[in-house]
């Protein structure tokens, strides 16, 4: 157990702060299901828009150091190659 008032400070910010990311993590991650899932059901508009919108949000995550910028750009790259493969398929 921390002792000094800045340790006990430090771990009440720690865990505010751990809640928050908690937070964003878990609607990143649902933003990126739907992406998929509007992929998978060849729904080619609305997968665009969806893979967008991620896109956007895990940028937004790397700005907040929720992720880190490499991993951001590989999960896009993988959207998109699916989304791609998508379209062609269905054209």
């Amino acid at each position: 157990m921390a002792h000094s008032r800045s340790a006990k400070k430090a771990i009440r910010k720690n865990e505010r702060r751990r809640l928050a990311n908690r937070s964003l993590r878990s609607a990143l991650r649902t933003y990126l299901k739907k992406a998929e899932a509007h992929i998978v059901s060849n729904e080619i508009d609305e997968a665009s828009a969806a893979v967008a919108h991620a896109a956007s949000q895990l940028d937004r995550a790397v700005t907040k150091g929720l992720i880190k910028k490499n991993n951001a750009v590989r999960r896009k790259s993988r959207l998109m190659r699916k989304l791609n493969a998508a379209k062609a398929t269905a054209s």
